[in-house]
């Protein structure tokens, strides 16, 4: 072996053990965090919130019969376009009719008897003041005694008479209920609209609502022009809402399709779990909001099951990030400025008084280092939140994933994982 090729063999031993203790310094060395790394730009946003109720009628009617018996005419059947005043039913009136006829009768013998007792009352009278007409001419003729008797009968048939025109009045009033409870065995539309629900057939027997409302009600009429959703919102969204905030309704029957709509009413009280108790504690809480739709079509039934979205604020083209990368970490901590007192050149150092989670993103550094930085965000659209400030737009952030970000301290290393994971925006960039 010639001198030179010994020299070129212990050169390159030498390299090799070069390359190697790099590479054993090197992984040494602090391991890099994959994560999604994302610019911050600006979007359009849109705040929601998002509930589901049912369709209804803005008005209805539920008519139920002021008295009771068999139904022997029935002129409607159910999803029958119906006018104001229109025929609807009838209820058996023999029995009523009947009734208003005894009355009559009984009306006809009291105005008799009043009648009467008048023109008993109206003699005695001519007799008393006949017989005083005589005293005064010829006292000896009528004593004292006679004239008393016919003034006191007089008296009496005058109160008669007016017992009897009571008697009249009460048996009138009497009539007058029996034809109102006739007039009751005929059901007309009292409003116009489309009879939604049919309770009844010919034949069945109609019950008073007193009781029962629900079990009493013949049918329903709603005015299918004016169609609203109520919606159950939770109370940690309600207090976002306000009168007159826009609406987009899906109405599950029109998958293909959504509607437009406006809050037209916000409950003030909650409406509970029909089956939660009174004394739970831990029970969802939630308010009954009114969405009136704008443009439903016309085969829109009462009870269609729908989902609002409620628009309760927007931003056009503002800074935003997205809702993943926000985190919590723990602040610095708090010191009392007040605490700090100087003592000559020196000062004491302040009093701890606390320490504070606060809102942020890790924002990464040209070294591929990454900063945890404070951030006062807005409104959160779909995926993004607005960013009121603590960022500048172009700096870049770390975007995700969740795991990463909240396993991720202050100062760590990074490196961006392959385009191919990234997720495309919710929102519209401008």
């Amino acid at each position: 072996m010639s001198k030179r090729m010994k020299w070129s063999l212990v050169a390159a031993g030498v390299g090799i053990v070069a390359i190697a203790a790099v590479t054993m310094a090197a992984n040494k060395g602090p391991k890099a965090t994959e994560v999604r790394v994302e610019a911050v730009s600006k979007r359009d946003l849109v705040a929601s919130v998002t509930a589901s109720g049912q369709v209804q009628p803005h008005t209805k009617v539920n008519l139920s019969a002021d008295i009771s018996g068999r139904i022997v005419r029935l002129a409607v059947k159910e999803g029958d376009i119906v006018r104001e005043g229109q025929f609807l039913l009838e209820i058996d009136p023999r029995q009523f009719d009947a009734n208003v006829q005894r009355t009559e009768a009984l009306l006809a013998a009291a105005k008799a008897a009043a009648a009467q007792a008048k023109a008993s009352w109206e003699q005695a009278e001519r007799s008393y003041k006949r017989s005083v007409e005589i005293r005064k001419v010829n006292p000896g003729l009528v004593s004292d005694d006679q004239l008393e008797q016919l003034r006191t009968t007089a008296e009496v048939n005058k109160e008669l008479f007016n017992a009897q025109e009571h008697q009249v009045d009460q048996t009138a009033a009497s009539l007058k209920d029996a034809k109102w409870q006739l007039s009751r065995t005929t059901i007309t539309a009292p409003m116009s609209g489309r009879v939604t629900r049919l309770n009844v057939e010919n034949g069945e027997t109609a019950i008073q609502g007193t009781l029962n409302k629900d079990a009493a009600t013949l049918l329903v009429i709603s005015d299918m022009s004016l169609l609203e959703t109520k919606v159950k919102v939770d109370e940690t969204d309600v207090a976002r809402i306000t009168i007159g905030d826009s609406a987009i309704v899906q109405i599950d029957a029109f998958p293909d399709t959504t509607f437009l709509g406006k809050v037209v009413k916000i409950s003030n009280s909650s409406v509970k779990a029909a089956n939660a108790t009174g004394s739970s504690t831990d029970q969802a809480i939630d308010y009954e909001v009114t969405i009136q739709l704008i443009n439903a079509p016309k085969d829109t039934r009462p009870d269609f099951s729908a989902t609002a979205k409620i628009i309760t604020s927007t931003r056009k083209n503002v800074l935003s990030i997205p809702i993943i990368a926000l985190t919590v970490r723990e602040n610095e901590e708090l010191q009392n400025k007040d605490t700090t007192v100087a003592m000559g050149s020196k000062q004491q150092p302040a009093k701890q008084v606390g320490k504070k989670d606060v809102e942020g993103v890790f924002v990464v550094g040209t070294d591929n280092k990454v900063t945890f930085r404070p951030v006062k965000v807005g409104i959160a659209g779909e995926k993004y939140f607005e960013v009121v400030s603590g960022l500048k737009e172009g700096e870049k952030i770390v975007g995700g994933t969740y795991q990463a970000i909240r396993e991720l301290k202050d100062g760590a290393l990074i490196k961006e994982a392959p385009a191919k994971d990234a997720k495309k925006p919710a929102e519209k960039k401008s």
